[in-house]
């Protein structure tokens, strides 16, 4: 395993973060077994950043990672959100944000977390965000419960914006650096340099266009971008490699961005992805795909208020 420092904190990541969202079948059904297994290797194979949040599986996500982290809290750094509780469930009041943070530590069965961040920030008004939600979680922060904390969300220039304007210790982008999209490097990455502030990647599959794995009925990317998954696996299938290894490895090879952060629940998942940190992409397919892709670059749908989205 590789690893990066987190911004300005002491935290030294993996590059491939452990996304706890499927272990609440957001994706597919597993097992709290299912689960156990899966972190447990991905533990013992120098994953150390694990990122989850009680909307996933609306906080099945979180208690079985918990459960699956009893006895090993120690070993990991852990990320959890507040903010967003269901698919149309918002709320970052100050008296929600100071109980969420306690639920999360009870389903996670710890006294505190590495990391508590906003979650899709792009949802409410900006000012609620920065005059109730950013004090509310630098006051969890102080209390001890907290050791850093971030934002999250789709809109990176929103999140830059916010960045900006306010002292974070990180920030997440989701689906904007893969082989489909690259805006986080128009804003986000020069600036998390001038601030120092960790910034962190999720979504490097693209919520499975870039694998081999059946797309959800929900994705939301356009038809023609959906449409590439089939030939991009026959490209791959040519040079005897994993569409979803050549797409992770490409995004943990970005080096301003300290963890790429996939979803896992099944033992054999976690296995590929652990073997693609040291997996090589052919020259000649990474050209190929690249010309492939080149009409269909950051062609993404937007997310929260259209304010947020400018």
């Amino acid at each position: 395993m590789k690893y990066r420092r987190l911004g300005k904190t002491n935290l030294e990541v993996s590059i491939l973060g452990f996304g706890a969202s499927p272990l609440g079948n957001v994706f597919d059904e597993c097992t709290l077994e299912d689960a156990k297994r899966t972190v447990h290797y991905a533990i013992d194979h120098g994953v150390n950043f694990f990122d989850v949040s009680p909307f996933y599986g609306l906080t099945l996500a979180e208690e079985r990672l918990g459960t699956a982290l009893e006895g090993k809290r120690k070993d990991i750094t852990l990320a959890t959100k507040c903010g967003r509780y269901g698919l149309q469930e918002f709320d970052f009041s100050k008296e929600r944000i100071l109980k969420s943070i306690d639920e999360s530590l009870t389903r996670l069965k710890t006294d505190y977390v590495d990391l508590f961040q906003l979650h899709d920030i792009e949802f409410v008004d900006k000012n609620q965000i920065i005059e109730e939600a950013i004090p509310t979680i630098q006051e969890i922060k102080k209390s001890g419960k907290a050791r850093f904390i971030g934002i999250t969300g789709l809109p990176v220039r929103y999140l830059a914006q916010i960045a900006r304007e306010v002292e974070l210790d990180t920030v997440l982008s989701w689906a904007h650096y893969n082989l489909l999209e690259d805006e986080i490097n128009d804003e986000l990455v020069p600036l998390s340099k001038e601030k120092g502030f960790g910034l962190m990647n999720a979504a490097p599959l693209m919520q499975r266009i870039l694998s081999d794995a059946p797309l959800p009925e929900w994705h939301r990317s356009p038809d023609e971008v959906k449409a590439m998954q089939p030939i991009l696996l026959d490209m791959c299938k040519n040079f005897g490699v994993s569409l979803s290894d050549v797409a992770l490895r490409y995004a943990m090879d970005h080096p301003d961005i300290a963890t790429t952060i996939v979803g896992m629940n099944k033992l054999e998942i976690i296995k590929q992805n652990v073997e693609a940190v040291d997996f090589e992409i052919p020259e000649m397919l990474l050209k190929e795909i690249t010309a492939l892709l080149a009409p269909f670059k950051n062609k993404m749908w937007f997310e929260g208020k259209p304010e947020n989205n400018l």
